[in-house]
């Protein structure tokens, strides 16, 4: 076994390497967790019983549909549980972590309304709350490791470690750590680190036994030890890995339960055996199940937006999001589908998460987004709705009447608020002649449809049937028409709707029509009642000869 001091001395000279907090010289928990400027006396807060969850998200890109789906569980058993819900940054890949990353993931937790109650930008009593600055309690803990025995220094080259791969590839064996420096002397080592040898820290791998959790979704797990070789904890350059750091920060933050997606379980063993080594109590784990695209393959980019940055941006609502995350692999033992946020607060819980792997379906959210936007008030619909069409240059104003005019039509139809855009501009449009070689349309055309060409033109003469528009009697006005030709029911109504809106499909013909009476002004793309009757005149001119 190495000495304390040569220990001492190796971490010491590598403490620069890592990048740190100085608030994490010396701090004492508010919970119970020491943290001394003599020797970092660094151990897990005392336990009050509380539950503590988090979610510690890579800084490496978007926030993907899984991690959101992870946070948000977190999020809803600390609410149910009346516990603590901690967010910590894993940012020590340096190469790829980014600020503006972990600024974008933040930014679409808050969207998603998961607070925390504690982070790096709330603070709290086991911070820091970022990897990058924890360098001083790894460096502290990996020399507790070193000093007892169950971490050593390896000297092996790339080729050595290489080498052994292919032997025991070459002997159907799984690939495990069969160095020498596991059982060097502390001369060996000493004249390796006095030539400035580069060497990385592994951790001793006990023989011969087995670690078992009882995991709330998948039951007792268990790994043999004699699988796995001996495991790098610090690398050359003084920066830990992600297994001594997970396990470290969630010993010393005193996470009380993981909840995490499947593919975390490999990672499991080596965690536990640095909790063990440390004398540290494990957590209570959850493993969750993958989320598959509805090809039951891997989600990814190829099956359209797989961040969450992304279904904001199609505007998707951020309560339809919560909902739909929370369906993913949980349910509450009912067929109920739709829920508000404070209702899953209540309902969550964890023996209900389900071990098989969940789909996730695009269709399916489209249908629960239409379904959360008809539960929003008016008011908030109109906003939304507004702004797209503004966007969309279909209005000049968010809005007012117009916009107001808008949503009894389209709110039962949309799933999206962008459905919104071309349902409008259906509506202002008068595509009759684009539309009069469909041979569905054509077919109506040539049911004897020039009387009610005939009728319209002359009602619109008259002044009646822009009295029925304003009067809201265009239905009636209808009626009156199909009386005097003896014409009802589709024989009547689809060439009604054919000649004044150029569609066989779309909201009811009178609300169409007061509609564009009431927008009248508030939009360059309306094509207005006189603009109608004059091009259906210009296309039936028969009809109006007499």
């Amino acid at each position: 076994m190495l000495s304390s001091r040569l220990t001492h001395a190796t971490l010491e000279r590598r403490a620069s390497s890592l990048r740190f907090s100085k608030a994490a010289n010396a701090r004492r928990n508010a919970r119970g967790a020491t943290i001394t400027a003599s020797g970092l006396n660094i151990t897990p807060p005392v336990s009050d019983g509380t539950v503590r969850v988090r979610f510690a998200p890579s800084p490496t890109g978007s926030l993907h549909v899984g991690g959101a789906r992870t946070a948000l569980f977190n999020y809803l058993y600390a609410k149910k549980m009346g516990g603590k819900f901690v967010l910590r940054v894993e940012d020590t890949d340096q190469a790829r972590s980014t600020r503006a990353s972990e600024d974008s993931m933040v930014a679409d937790l808050k969207w998603l309304g998961l607070d925390w109650d504690e982070g790096p930008d709330v603070g709290g009593p086991c911070g820091p709350y970022r990897q990058s600055e924890r360098g001083e309690i790894y460096k502290a803990l990996a020399e507790k490791l070193v000093a007892s025995g169950h971490v050593y220094p390896c000297f092996c080259t790339d080729e050595e470690l290489e080498a052994m791969k292919a032997e025991a590839e070459e002997k159907k064996l799984p690939p495990k750590y069969m160095g020498k420096w596991a059982t060097a002397s502390e001369a060996e080592v000493k004249e390796m680190m006095d030539k400035g040898v580069p060497f990385t820290y592994r951790f001793r791998v006990p023989e011969g036994e087995r670690i078992e959790i009882d995991d709330m979704v998948r039951g007792k797990v268990g790994w043999d030890t004699n699988t796995l070789g001996d495991f790098v904890v610090l690398r050359s350059n003084g920066m830990p890995v992600y297994n001594f750091c997970v396990a470290v920060d969630d010993a010393t933050m005193g996470i009380t339960h993981v909840l995490r997606a499947e593919e975390h379980l490999p990672n499991t063993l080596r965690q536990a055996l640095v909790y063990n080594a440390l004398g540290f109590p494990l957590p209570t784990f959850a493993h969750m199940s993958l989320i598959l695209a509805p090809d039951r393959s891997k989600l990814s980019k190829r099956h359209g937006a797989t961040s969450v940055g992304q279904f904001k941006d199609e505007g998707y609502l951020s309560k339809t999001m919560v909902n739909y995350l929370s369906l993913l692999g949980w349910n509450d033992g009912t067929e109920q589908e739709i829920y508000e946020k404070a209702e899953l607060e209540k309902l969550f819980s964890v023996e209900r998460i389900n071990k098989s792997p969940a789909v996730f379906d695009k269709v399916k959210l489209n249908w629960m987004n239409g379904q959360h936007l008809r539960l929003l008030p008016d008011a908030d619909v109109e906003a939304l709705v507004g702004e797209a069409l503004v966007a969309s240059d279909l209005l000049k104003e968010s809005s007012g009447a117009t916009v107001q005019a808008i949503i009894p039509l389209i709110k039962e139809s949309i799933e999206l608020v962008e459905d919104a855009v071309p349902q409008v501009q259906a509506m202002f449009e008068f595509p009759l002649k684009e539309n009069m070689g469909d041979d569905a349309m054509k077919k109506v055309l040539d049911d004897d449809f020039e009387p009610i060409v005939d009728a319209i033109v002359k009602a619109h003469a008259s002044g009646e049937l822009a009295a029925a528009v304003k009067e809201g009697t265009v239905k009636q006005f209808i009626n009156a028409t199909g009386k005097a030709l003896d014409r009802k029911g589709k024989r009547l109504f689809m060439p009604f709707r054919i000649a004044l809106t150029g569609r066989m499909q779309g909201p009811d013909v009178g609300e169409v029509l007061t509609l564009l009476d009431k927008a009248a002004g508030s939009s360059d793309k309306i094509v207005s009642l006189d603009d109608r009757v004059a091009a259906l005149k210009a296309a039936f001119p028969a009809a109006v000869a007499n």
